[in-house]
């Protein structure tokens, strides 16, 4: 009898010290989202206000600065560089392997941290999102081994998950994230996990920040008979052209065309170029390709009085190599596609019109349907057109999937793996 009741009270422990670890790793990376979240939107800031002084200044300072950032990464910290998603899902294959650890480590997390706002800085076209997965993993992975809980693909998963909604202040895009690009099989550990770390991410962002609406409150809806055309058109269209933006990430890092080989064995020459490419763009357009894009889209959204060449510049300047997400800069492209889209729909809202645009190019690019609608709708206020967002998205997803079949995190994940092996 003693010694069941030893047993139970050793498998107490071991559950109530994984559910704390959960538990506490979930609210700071929740706080260290938000730091983040402030931190990134201020970096933006200080760079809008130094153009508006020395308007042509990007024009050196950002191919420059380029470089540097790119230096520094592939320098000491390798697994800092790109998006960060890929290096979760990498992560998250064999996660006590040394070279895989170092993919979710505090010391990569701290890299990416200051390396993302750096290339905000000075004007990049990046999103936070993509290294807030990453940077909330590793903390979820620190505090469970801090704990000397043992360590699984769960927790990994967990982490990225709970980045996701505390990134977007959209708890239920968490999950689906976990379901449709972090994990490759749904079991119920993984689910209890995933579902813990998401909410309590998810409280501490509303808690602190508020329910806030990145792209402003859209509340028109499309008539049936314009959706009925809409959203086919919107999901071929932004599928095909997102499907496209994923099939030339993935290409320039496989292809062993002489060029483009050539052109990825000076990295720091191509992050100068782009950074030059991304300053012309910035200048030339008075300032709307600069940085993530939220504000771009949300004009987009609530006044509709953008260019129709925003959505593809906006494509163009996201492709440079150095620390950052591709989220919100897919998004603020899809935005502009939806601009373009909303040109052939005169009779029906603009705004609803453009929001359809968005999730086409955004499922698209990520080939996540469910978390893309969460995402949009959450970020919009936008739960009336619910109906029409899921269909763009299942259209939009079968059309990239025909374009490019590998998933885009996918793909750039296998990199993270075979460097990973190929140093085991």
């Amino acid at each position: 009898m003693g010694r069941r009741n030893r047993l139970r009270a050793r498998r107490f422990g071991v559950v109530f010290t994984r559910r704390f670890a959960t538990t506490s790793g979930a609210i700071t990376l929740g706080l260290v989202a938000l730091m983040f979240a402030r931190n990134a939107d201020d970096a933006q800031r200080v760079f809008a206000w130094a153009v508006s002084r020395w308007p042509f200044a990007p024009l050196l300072v950002t191919p420059a600065a380029f470089a540097l950032i790119v230096y520094i990464t592939r320098t000491w910290a390798p697994e800092s560089r790109g998006s960060g998603i890929p290096q979760v899902i990498a992560g998250a294959h064999n996660p006590d392997a040394p070279r895989q650890a170092a993919l979710t480590s505090l010391r990569t997390a701290g890299f990416k941290y200051i390396l993302t706002l750096a290339v905000l800085l000075v004007g990049g076209s990046a999103g936070r999102e993509g290294p807030t997965v990453q940077i909330s993993a590793a903390i979820m992975k620190a505090t469970h081994r801090l704990l000397g809980v043992d360590l699984t693909s769960a927790v990994i998963i967990a982490g990225g998950a709970a980045g996701v909604s505390a990134a977007f202040n959209t708890p239920l895009a968490g999950v689906a994230f976990a379901i449709e690009e972090l994990a490759s099989a749904y079991e119920q550990r993984l689910a209890v996990l995933v579902m813990g770390a998401v909410m309590m991410s998810g409280l501490v962002s509303l808690g602190l920040a508020g329910d806030y609406l990145y792209f402003g409150a859209m509340h028109d809806v499309v008539t049936l008979n314009g959706a009925l055309l809409i959203c086919p058109i919107a999901g071929v269209f932004g599928g095909l052209c997102g499907g496209v933006f994923s099939r030339a990430i993935l290409a320039f890092g496989a292809t062993t065309w002489r060029p483009i080989a050539e052109i990825r064995t000076r990295p720091i020459a191509w992050a100068a170029a782009c950074g030059l490419l991304i300053a012309v763009f910035g200048v030339a357009s008075g300032g709307k390709t600069w940085g993530a894009g939220y504000e771009t889209a949300r004009a987009i959204i609530e006044t509709h009085g953008q260019p129709l060449w925003f959505g593809p510049a906006k494509m163009i300047v996201t492709l440079s190599g150095a620390p950052g997400g591709i989220f919100a800069p897919s998004l603020s492209a899809g935005a502009g596609l939806g601009t373009v889209l909303a040109t052939w729909f005169p009779t029906e809202p603009a705004g609803a019109v453009v929001i359809l645009g968005m999730i086409g190019f955004f499922v698209g690019v990520i080939r996540s349907p469910l978390t893309a609608v969460f995402i949009i709708s959450e970020m919009t206020d936008s739960r009336t057109m619910i109906l029409q967002l899921v269909a763009t998205a299942i259209v939009a997803d079968g059309v990239s999937a025909i374009v490019c079949r590998e998933r885009l995190y996918h793909g750039l994940a296998k990199a993270f793996r075979a460097s990973a092996e190929a140093a085991t």
